[in-house]
């Protein structure tokens, strides 16, 4: 009986430690999750801005052309930029995204390749037959998320001058309420009719629209540079926001394994304590009574 009891304290005070090393990281993954939405909060105003400042290029200056190396027709190769999650604790997070990528990426003809943001989504898209180019690493803050934009850039526009008529397609997890995260997709370049549509039907907030200043080529050059930067930054962080939101998702599963555990183990070692007091006093009760009997 001392065994056993000995070895039920030993569990309680495991699962005690365990506990604790869960409720820090879910302390961890509730702050990282609070920077990552605001900065997609903040994004999304920004963005909005910046869609609406193209609409009005667009809108009154009908000559002004989009610089021809992203306009071209949608054909020739097709290049994905994934983002994935180098983190444990995550669970199908990378899977999830492996098969959305290779999903849909199978629906369009002709030939593809495969950046991908994280060593481990790499590894998930190795077993694919699409080739791979770029890897990037994951950024651990929303410091680093700038540094990383700036170098897929600088890929993009070598990769452009290279493959005129290709198309690049971002994918990335977005934070879903309903179900922690949705694998989606959005596809940045080329920037030809149809998105100069999309981007001309988005209404000003006002009756009047604003004058251009200036050279409006050289405001359209800066806005869709500051369009392609705030594509990838908010894709980036969406990403990092689904993964931590994951990560806290599972903590909270944890916990509330270990909490139930750890009732019963306590429920256990106290029927175990009070089966041991019981038999104690029945042994003092035996004696007392055979004591009498003499």
């Amino acid at each position: 009986m001392s065994d056993t009891s000995a070895s039920l304290r030993r569990k309680i005070a495991s699962a005690g430690e365990l506990n604790s090393v869960v409720r820090t990281m879910k302390a961890m993954a509730a702050s990282s999750i609070g920077q990552y939405e605001n900065a997609v909060c903040s994004l999304n105003d920004y963005y909005r801005s910046v869609q609406l400042g193209l609409s009005v290029l667009i809108k009154k200056s009908e000559h002004v052309q989009v610089p021809a190396r992203i306009r071209e027709k949608d054909t020739g190769e097709i290049a994905a930029i994934v983002f994935g999650s180098d983190q444990g604790l995550v669970g199908q997070f990378n899977d999830v995204m492996a098969g959305f990528v290779v999903k849909t990426l199978g629906k369009f003809p002709g030939k593809k390749i495969v950046w991908t943001v994280g060593e481990r989504i790499h590894s998930h898209l190795a077993d694919t037959d699409m080739p791979h180019g770029e890897c990037f690493s994951l950024p651990g803050s929303i410091k680093t998320i700038t540094p990383l934009v700036g170098q897929i850039l600088l890929k993009l526009e070598k990769y452009r001058e290279q493959n005129e008529n290709g198309q690049i397609y971002l994918f990335h997890h977005c934070p879903d309420s309903g179900a922690i995260y949705t694998p989606v997709t959005q596809r940045l370049l080329p920037l030809d009719d149809v998105w100069r549509h999309e981007i001309s039907s988005i209404n000003w907030p006002t009756k009047n629209l604003p004058d251009v200043i200036n050279d409006s080529e050289n405001t359209l050059q800066v806005l869709v540079r500051e369009y392609l930067f705030v594509s990838l930054f908010r894709a980036c962080a969406e990403s990092l926001a689904s993964e931590n939101a994951s990560r806290l998702a599972a903590m909270q599963r944890a916990e509330k394994n270990i909490d139930e555990q750890l009732e019963d183990l306590n429920q256990t070692f106290h029927r175990l304590r009070q089966n041991k007091i019981d038999e104690e006093l029945f042994d003092v009760v035996s004696g007392f009574e055979a004591l009498n009997m003499e």
